[in-house]
């Protein structure tokens, strides 16, 4: 037997945010990112309509992004005290991401973090609180799924948790916080969303119910992010509903060793952090040439449904090279070396990160089977870039 699950309700299109009006409830905690909702004047909307709604709200501000266990642990004995039977998670992924995690500890403040690693071992949540998800940045797609990305700082590790029970139970996807997003942040994002949708459908939990949508949001992929980029609002529009669409086909169908690695790399490097989204840009061509040997069929329907024509090797070839030349128009870089991802450091890194890579949850629906030494084979060609032939 398989599940399909999404929010009860997601609200969409302009002005969606005035939804929370119509909210039932009396008490929430709105958590929040570091300060650019404000600035732009969102979170006064937000209070605003959630006094019509008679409903009292205090603010968890300041969220950093990748979201530290401290931060969440901090926001859950913020939610004890105040009892709130709504959270409410307005921003990008981090402040999204983090606020589902505080959801687990304030419900239950004895369990402790290594207790729900373990994928799909949450206990039953909504004992005291539903939760409402507004994401202003189009990748994540944390509005509709059942992940949450912390991380440890200490051993320089993101912890993907997964569970139905912290998908949320209602989304909204207004546009409108989208448009504030500065380039960069929509081209990582963005690439983020592509590789969500690729992903899904080559996963080997894809399914009837994930197939078309990943397919058509990798389709609104391509034909919307350059132009966002440029800041044409109607194809960032465009963008946030196909980053929420992919979000719907991961969610359900799962990912694969794209994510495993930007999950293991984001955060342990001292040159700098790695964001989420250029990792995921700069290591699927890769994953893709690797993983064909056990799914050319499918990355080919990919290419065929975006206009691509050939034999399945040519197609996924051309696949690989459409989202290098992505990259390309996005300023994305081509290897980790050309991020700047110091030499010697990832020599003696990178045999324990492919360690921790083979252990991440995403790695167990990937299309191909990968041992630790082509997880480090395949790293060295993402440093170096060289071509993957094995």
């Amino acid at each position: 037997m398989m599940r399909f699950t999404l929010p009860r309700d997601i609200y969409y299109g302009k002005g969606s945010l005035e939804e929370l009006k119509n909210l039932k409830g009396k008490k929430a905690v709105l958590v929040l990112g570091g300060g650019s909702m404000k600035r732009f004047g969102f979170v006064d909307k937000v209070l605003g309509y959630l006094n019509e709604a008679g409903i009292e709200t205090k603010l968890f501000e300041n969220v950093e992004p990748d979201p530290s266990v401290e931060t969440v642990m901090k926001g859950a004995a913020f939610m004890r005290e105040f009892e709130p039977d709504w959270i409410i998670s307005m921003g990008g992924g981090s402040p999204i991401d983090a606020a589902k995690a505080m959801w687990v500890f304030y419900e239950y403040p004895e369990t402790s973090f290594e207790e729900i690693l373990q994928p799909f071992s949450f206990p039953q949540l909504r004992t005291k609180a539903k939760f409402l998800a507004i994401p202003s940045t189009s990748g994540t797609a944390t509005e509709v799924t059942a992940f949450s990305v912390i991380t440890d700082y200490e051993k320089g590790i993101k912890y993907p948790l997964a569970d139905f029970n912290i998908t949320p139970d209602i989304a909204i996807v207004d546009p409108t916080l989208a448009e504030t997003m500065p380039p960069k942040l929509v081209a990582h994002t963005g690439m983020d969303a592509l590789t969500h949708a690729i992903e899904a459908y080559v996963s080997t939990m894809h399914a009837p119910f994930t197939d078309p949508l990943a397919l058509r949001a990798i389709q609104m992929v391509f034909d919307n992010i350059i132009p966002s980029y440029n800041g044409d609002m109607a194809a960032r529009e465009q963008m946030h509903y196909a980053q929420c669409m992919a979000g719907m086909a991961f969610s359900n169908a799962l990912l694969g060793i794209v994510h495993s690695m930007a999950h293991k790399t984001g955060a342990a490097f001292s040159t700098g952090h790695i964001p989420h989204g250029c990792a995921n840009a700069i290591y699927l061509p890769y994953v893709i040439k690797f993983n064909k040997k056990a799914a050319l069929g499918r990355y080919a329907e990919i290419a065929r449904f975006i206009g691509i024509e050939g034999s399945d090797e040519e197609c996924t070839a051309a696949l690989c090279a459409k989202i290098d030349e992505y990259n390309v128009a996005l300023n994305i870089p081509k290897t980790l070396k050309d991020f700047g991802i110091n030499e010697d450091e990832f020599k003696e890194k990178v045999a324990s990160i492919s360690e921790l890579a083979i252990g991440d949850a995403c790695t167990g629906s990937n299309p191909r089977e990968i041992t630790p030494a082509e997880m480090e084979k395949l790293f060295n060609c993402i440093y170096y870039g060289t071509e993957v032939d094995f």
